[in-house]
């Protein structure tokens, strides 16, 4: 073998090898779904996220006789640190093949580049900033299908990332529901009677009204996040569009809800998404020449979906808008022939999310787990 070079991605080269590395890294794996290149050049380059507003960032490649054998973005959300007085950078986009001295090469550079910076942990992997995706690694189903802008990794990745000292930070649950299975008739005649008692309806998103609806789940979210929680706050105006714009083109109005009052105050709201995986698992990654022939072909095949949140603001969780909200997208869901949802990622302290999902039959079938490395 020979020596282990480390480089910042600078050039349309390297930019090709650090997107092509997961086709060496889990070629013949199942369970891997290999994305849209076009879609992923532009979520390295922060085109459809908010990895420039939020930070500066880096993206390291590692070779080996000039073959690429690892990659990591690493970088700092300032606005996270400036709310939560954290001193923190994070790790995202992590591919390694199975070698420690490979992985710890790069973790070695990241942790420079952030010491560097002032900075006194590193978390990951995580999402890019804002993000619903990369978040944390599999540690414990290697075997059931990767969902929509899920996280999947190889087994041996947690045993990289403890080897070099990170420590488990929290873990994040995959719920999995099964539509064969029907809601108790309690839980179906409660919704009707909440809805009627506290005096609040429940819409599909209209995505032709997409800045009015955004800025009504904005306000969802300014309300209805706990400020304890340790990773998160609201998004800016310019990341909501952000979300927006990246919703359109992709969303089955089906599948999102907004609660609003009867006088039109927005209470409570869900983003969930057909399995755009079982479309792009026949891809390979490109569009063209046939890839939309086949885009158009199995999308009509699409039997699952992934639900990535609920908000309900405080007053109103207690209220039956949560329940109301997940009723109308598994009724969606079973019109449309799906054969199963996954709920992804909850996170642990989540207590409240889990509950309602558990209420619906929900149960733990994947978990992920975000480490975390004082620097």
């Amino acid at each position: 073998m020979g020596d282990i070079i480390i480089k910042n991605v600078t050039t349309k080269k390297q930019e090709k090898d650090f997107i092509k590395l997961p086709w060496k890294i889990y070629e013949g794996d199942e369970c891997w779904v290999p994305q849209l290149i076009s879609d992923y050049k532009k979520t390295i380059r922060g085109e459809n996220n908010s990895l420039v507003q939020s930070g500066p960032f880096q993206h390291i490649i590692a070779y080996i006789n000039q073959e690429a054998c690892g990659r990591l973005c690493v970088g700092i959300n300032e606005e996270l640190n400036r709310a939560k007085n954290y001193k923190e950078g994070y790790i995202s986009l992590f591919e390694c093949i199975d070698d420690y001295d490979v992985a710890n090469a790069m973790f070695d550079c990241a942790s420079n580049w952030l010491r560097d910076k002032g900075m006194e942990r590193i978390i990951g992997p995580i999402s890019l900033p804002n993000g619903d995706d990369n978040r944390g690694l599999i540690i414990d189903n290697f075997t059931d299908p990767t969902l929509v802008m899920n996280t999947y990794n190889k087994s041996y990745y947690r045993k990289l990332f403890e080897d070099y000292g990170f420590y488990k930070y929290w873990d994040c649950y995959a719920y999995r529901y099964t539509m064969q299975d029907e809601i108790d008739d309690r839980y179906k005649n409660y919704v009707p009677y909440a809805m009627e008692k506290y005096k609040f309806k429940v819409d599909k998103i209209d995505l032709k009204n997409i800045k009015k609806e955004m800025a009504d789940i904005k306000q969802i979210i300014d309300e209805a996040m706990p400020k304890e929680w340790d990773d998160f706050i609201p998004p800016t105006d310019e990341e909501i569009d952000i979300i927006g714009k990246s919703l359109v083109p992709v969303a089955d109005p089906d599948l999102i809800y907004i609660a609003r009052t009867e006088d039109g105050r927005p209470i409570g709201f869900n983003i969930a998404l057909p399995d755009y995986n079982q479309v792009l698992k026949k891809m390979n990654g490109k569009l063209f020449p046939i890839g939309f022939i086949k885009y158009l072909y199995y999308k009509k095949k699409i039997d699952r979906a992934r639900l990535f949140v609920l908000f309900v603001i405080p007053e109103y969780r207690r209220k039956g808008v949560p329940s109301a909200i997940y009723l109308n997208l598994y009724n969606a869901a079973k019109r449309k022939g799906y054969k199963y949802g996954e709920g992804s990622t909850v996170w642990e302290y989540n207590k409240i999310m889990q509950r309602d999902i558990e209420k619906l039959g929900g149960k733990i079938y994947k978990t992920y787990r975000i480490y975390k490395k004082d620097l």
